[in-house]
Formats: structure tokens, sequence, C-alpha cells
């Protein structure tokens, strides 16, 4: 990989600061790491002297394992373009990417249909125009049924292209736990009290832990369902070994620290990664249904170059490259059924919405996080 001075844009903030022993220091590393990547271009550009931005250069924002360098340096080829991606690790920081610019500084970005939603309120992407993405028509019937997929379409208007999908389920090790386990709520047995990984976001944790609690609206809790799941939430706390954010940082806690279960946000894609890793582990859609989300692809409202965001959209959907998914990553492809442990077993699955109010959960959350006592939370 080639990169200039240019492009080499490194925030040495993430990777200073005090690194002491134990689980922190994998996750500063492993952060330090993603920093380090989300702000590499996976192709690296040599401009020389010249300080000028290529007119055919592509500006993705992605999740990691979208946008491969083999899968990029094809697309390149083909197209005689230059792309530039920056990976993120969570939906606050998607959207934290999103507002660092007006208009945003990328062209494209794969976000979960809530997101989606959320994005085109904010009139943040641009009509898609799908007969120029011909590959929609190699999809599944239940993705080519846009109107009925919440968040795809708006007023009539496509904003947003199915590309993968995976249920949240619970993920255990086989030989810490012999007996499958039936509920989300395992993750509060006290037997496992210090080896429990819970993913680091407001939104999905209110929202798996209201359906553990028997909640059959997970989106929309009322005040007093909230107080409920918030003092549920604090009772988690007592046995986790920490929380995580991107899905090799998981197994890399995971493995290091003999973690007994997870939740699993990334969903099978963490399956693929533990197995590969060496760990026998399991994975159960809880008695309760599960979350379950559904990535797409979108076009920024200021992209520059729409006739190439549209390309790399229906190159995303080409079989060669859309089937990588399940070789690599253990993620569905839009274009066949799920297969081994991305199959759901008929197990009810909730496809994550917009929430009630994003603002109040993220502030709960953070407290929660910061470790504030459960009486300075109202009952």
């Amino acid at each position: 990989m080639r990169i200039s001075s240019n492009w080499l844009r490194i925030d040495l903030r993430g990777f200073i600061g005090r690194i002491t022993r134990g689980r922190l220091q994998t996750r500063v590393l492993l952060r330090g790491i993603a920093a380090f990547v989300a702000l590499v271009p996976i192709s690296g550009i040599s401009l020389g002297a010249s300080d000028a931005v290529p007119q055919n250069l592509l500006r993705v924002l992605a999740w990691p394992g979208y946008a491969d360098a083999d899968v990029v340096k094809q697309f390149e080829t083909r197209f005689h373009a230059k792309v530039q991606v920056t990976f993120v690790d969570s939906d606050e920081t998607l959207w934290e990417q999103m507002h660092r610019g007006s208009p945003p500084a990328f062209d494209v970005l794969a976000a979960n249909t809530a997101e989606i939603q959320r994005y085109t309120q904010h009139n943040l992407l641009a009509p898609l125009d799908v007969s120029k993405i011909p590959n929609t028509r190699l999809q599944l019937p239940m993705f080519r049924q846009r109107s009925t997929i919440g968040g795809i379409e708006h007023d009539g208007t496509v904003y947003a292209i199915p590309f993968t999908y995976s249920s949240m389920g619970l993920i255990y090790d086989r030989k810490q736990v012999p007996v499958e386990p039936r509920s989300m709520l395992e993750l509060w047995n006290p037997q496992y009290r210090g080896r429990t990984l819970d993913f680091n976001s407001a939104q999905h944790n209110f929202s798996f832990a209201a359906l553990a609690l028997g909640y059959r609206d997970p989106f929309h809790l009322t005040p007093a369902q909230m107080r409920t799941v918030t003092h549920k939430l604090i009772e988690l706390r007592r046995n986790l070994l920490t929380f995580y954010t991107l899905p090799e940082e998981a197994t890399a806690l995971f493995v290091e620290h003999h973690a007994a279960m997870m939740f699993g946000n990334y969903g099978t894609q963490q399956i693929e990664l533990l197995r590969r890793a060496g760990v026998d582990v399991g994975y159960v859609i809880p008695d309760e249904g599960a979350l379950a989300w559904l990535d797409c692809w979108a076009i920024t409202r200021g992209a520059r170059n729409r006739a190439l965001a549209l390309s790399w959209i229906n190159y995303m959907l080409e079989p060669e490259v859309s089937g990588l998914l399940p070789q690599r990553q253990g993620l569905a492809s839009t274009l066949g059924p799920a297969s081994g442990h991305a199959a759901d077993n008929g197990k009810h699955l909730f496809w994550i919405q917009p929430v009630e109010d994003i603002a109040q959960r993220e502030s709960l959350w953070r407290r929660i996080v910061s470790g504030e006592p459960p009486e300075r939370f109202p009952r």
C-alpha cells in the first residue's frame, strides 16, 4: 500500500494515553489501531508535490469487512478511480462522521435502516435512481420490495439499497456454558460474573434489555419502562468484564480473558471471527427474540460524483463481491438465503428502528457506563 504524506492524517491523541494492564491495555491498543485505519485511505494515492484532489475520487464511509483492500482495488482498476475508505465502529461514530462537514465529506455510506431513516429526515442523503443499479434485480424478492422495509423509502423515493444483515444474538463459550442459553437474561447470571462482554451502544442495549424483560416494542419505551430498563442495565455492570466496540476487539477480549458469553452486536460476523481464533462458541437467538440489523448503501447529499457512487453500490451487489460477506465475515448476503449460523431458525427477529428518544438513551448510557450509583437514577 502506497501512502503519500498528503494522505497520512493521524490523530496522535488517539495513540497517546495511560496504558494500564489487563483489559484497558487491549482496548486502548485496538482503538488506536482502529483510529489509524479509520484515518488512512485503504488505497494510497501518490500525489507528489501537488495537493489537488482527484476528480474521480470516491469517499466511502463503512463498517469493517464491507470494503476489503482487494475489493477496493478491483473497483479502482475497473472504473479508473481512487477510493478512500473511512471505517466506523458504532452508529454514534457514523453519525459524528456525517456531521463533521456541511455537506458531509463522504460520497457513499453503509448504515442500518434505522440510521438511514434518521439521515433521510435530516436531509443528508440523495435520492437513488434504482434503474442505474441493475444488480438489484439479483436480490431476493424480500429486498426488492423496498417499500415494505422501514427506512428504505421516504415519500415514495428510494434512499438506500439493502446490502447485508444479521441477527444480534447471544454468543457463548460451549466449554464454560455446556447447556445452550435460552434468554439474554443469562448475561445477568451471577455464575458468569466478570466473564461477560457487552457492546458499547446506548440504543441497542436499551432495546435488547427491553426484549429480555418482555417488552414487545423495544424501540418505543414508556417512561416507566425506561426507568426499569435503566436499572436493569445498571445491574448488568456487575457481571461485565468490559464493553467493546469493534468485532475484532470483542474477539481479542473474549479470547484473552476467557469470556463465557456476550451480546453479539455484530451477530454472525463475530461467530466467524471467534471460530477462526479457535474458540468453540455457540450462537443463540433467545426465546424472547433478538434485534436484527439490515445495512444498506446510500449516497450522501453532497456526493461529488454520484455516477461513481451508483457504480459502487451496483458493484457491491455483484455475486462475486456480495458472496464474500458469508465467506469472509459470516454475514448474510441479500442475493441468497442465509445459511448456517446466519439463519434465524424461525425465531422472531426485531429489525431495529428509530428509538423514542436517542438523546435520552445516550445520556443515560453515559451515566451507566461511567459507574454512576443506582440511587442517582429515578425509579
